[in-house]
């Protein structure tokens, strides 16, 4: 399977909730998930956040949240290899084996389908 993570915590503190905000008439994150299920290079587009909200904002926009990002990985601390890692654990505890994991962030809100494949 190859799939693209879009890490997106709840918490943030230099924005208070970055990932959600509007840009340009749609919530930030909106962006990275349609380039991502628009480049049809994945088979699925898995949000990594620690939010209800965002997730169910997620899944409303075409990705999948399968598992929540624990406390311990939504800090200001944490690193985005710990996230990708905690991801892949959570996908092969579902059965899931892949191929490859593209991390693309909320806060690329100009990537394309073009860039990424």
């Amino acid at each position: 399977m190859k799939f693209a993570l879009i890490p997106a915590r709840e918490g943030s503190k230099r924005i208070p909730q970055k990932n959600i905000k509007p840009f340009c008439g749609k919530p930030l994150i909106a962006y990275s998930i349609k380039a991502a299920v628009d480049s049809g290079l994945f088979d699925k587009v898995i949000v990594s956040t620690d939010s209800p909200y965002i997730a169910a904002l997620s899944n409303s926009l075409g990705a999948e949240t399968p598992f929540m990002r624990p406390p311990e990985l939504a800090d200001d601390f944490s690193s985005t290899r710990a996230v990708i890692a905690h991801a892949i654990n959570e996908m092969a505890k579902q059965g899931h084996s892949f191929e490859y994991c593209c991390c693309i962030y909320v806060t690329a809100p100009f990537v394309q389908v073009d860039y990424l494949q």
